[in-house]
């Protein structure tokens, strides 16, 4: 790995941006070099979100995602917004139960159905951040499993951590199950 861009975008309210950062942490964590931006629309809650991370072997020379290795999507509208940004060669995840057109690219996508699952298995939707990091972090290997988990448990209240590293988990299972 020379450097890795990420982008994940989503709606207000869906962590989007706790989850770049976590990413960043967890890049820190496995001894890479890593920069974390974000922006989101004015309203917060319900608009446009996204977070952009770079990590590199290096030293990062500038710091905004041109042209995305990785592409996490969390919604239809930031996807559809987001996805010419992808690379021919990259990978872009959806969160399969809020995005329902997946796009006609030259690129691996993997769907993942993060907000039902963290309904069903968890009780919140709030969670589907945490999926989505579990299944990038298998299928990207781009940092490790355990410093991801070191970087969630570092980054959210203790009270909420084991079951953010439970969800976490659970996006591991799923993006290594088929399908």
């Amino acid at each position: 790995m020379k450097k890795v861009e990420v982008r994940i975008c989503g709606l207000g309210g869906q962590g989007v941006v706790i989850a770049g950062q976590i990413l960043g942490r967890a890049a820190v964590y496995s001894g890479k070099y890593a920069v974390q931006t974000q922006s989101y629309g004015a309203e917060a809650r319900g608009g446009g979100a996204k977070s952009e991370v770079i990590i590199a072997d290096g030293r990062i020379g500038f710091p905004v995602v041109r042209k995305c290795d990785v592409l996490v999507a969390m919604s239809q509208e930031t996807m559809d917004k987001n996805v010419k940004d992808l690379k021919e060669d990259g990978i872009l995840f959806i969160d399969s139960s809020t995005v329902k057109e997946a796009p006609e690219i030259k690129a691996r996508i993997i769907k993942i159905p993060a907000t039902e699952t963290a309904e069903k298995s968890f009780g919140e939707r709030l969670y589907a951040n945490m999926i989505m990091l579990g299944a990038l972090t298998k299928a990207t290997r781009i940092v490790s499993e355990e410093a991801m988990e070191d970087a969630i448990r570092d980054s959210v209240p203790e009270k909420a951590a084991d079951t953010n590293v439970q969800t976490y988990k659970k996006g591991i299972e799923l993006a290594a199950s088929p399908d």
